[in-house]
């Protein structure tokens, strides 16, 4: 008798797991990753080279989800170091803008450029990975976490849907049941492995048990890393007029 509940358990959670769509798997999640009402976070991010600490940056990144589009629009202000704060940067869901106090202009950049270390702008956006992407199942496998720890995951394969996406082609690992992300890859253009990301040290949120921290691996030299821990995260209303280029230089500072 035990041995025939163990078998139909086991059905049941392979019919369960067979019966979500791969779009279904990635909005679930986002979901995990991102909240449906707006927020601000506190990213610290520091890149090791061999395991030791090179450089840190603070941002704070304000989140609203477009009601139309349902993707996120964002706000990031440079904290630290001194001679970055008060730089920010608007993804307004067509563009980035970057803007910088000091000429008080702003100016069109790319979610893949360069950040700190391996994390470029587009890696520390709130996004929700399944508007900008397109994802099909490869199958199941059981894999490492950062903290070497088996999860037997969804493998999607997601295809850049819309010319707002960071990366052309992205792997994504996602754990069966909890929907938590797990690890990523992130591709150029021409199909070249850029770098690895993992969530880790899911904790409790923004109302729910989220990722604290995301770890970027170098896909050449596993030697340089950057680390991005989100902290201080709150719900706060944010309005409407932080959203457009020409209001940038009004937003209050850190």
């Amino acid at each position: 008798m035990r041995q025939a509940i163990l078998v139909l358990c086991l059905a049941l959670a392979t019919a369960s797991a067979h019966a979500q769509t791969p779009q279904e798997i990635v909005a679930k999640a986002d979901a995990v990753r991102n909240p449906g009402k707006p927020f601000r976070t506190t990213d610290l991010l520091t890149e090791y080279v061999s395991g030791k600490p090179r450089a840190d940056d603070s941002l704070v990144v304000y989140s609203k989800e477009d009601p139309a589009t349902h993707q996120f629009r964002n706000v990031v202000h440079y904290v630290a170091p001194p001679r970055d704060e008060g730089k920010m940067v608007l993804l307004d869901g067509h563009v980035l803008w970057f803007y910088d106090p000091s000429s008080k202009a702003s100016v069109r950049i790319s979610p893949q450029q360069r950040l700190i270390g391996q994390a470029a702008i587009g890696d520390i956006l709130t996004v929700n990975f399944a508007i900008d992407y397109t994802a099909a199942l490869v199958g199941t496998e059981t894999i490492e976490d950062a903290a070497r720890q088996n999860r037997t995951t969804w493998h999607l394969d997601m295809k850049a849907a819309n010319d707002q996406a960071t990366y052309s082609r992205v792997e994504a690992w996602v754990e069966q049941g909890t929907f938590y992300p797990i690890k990523l890859k992130a591709y150029s253009d021409s199909g070249r492995l850029l770098k690895i990301l993992y969530y880790r040290n899911f904790e409790q949120r923004l109302d729910s048990l989220r990722p604290s921290e995301a770890i970027i691996i170098d896909a050449v030299d596993s030697s340089l890393v950057t680390t991005v821990k989100f902290g201080d995260s709150r719900y706060q209303d944010i309005p409407e007029a932080w959203f457009h280029r020409d209001y940038l230089p009004r937003i209050p500072a850190e």
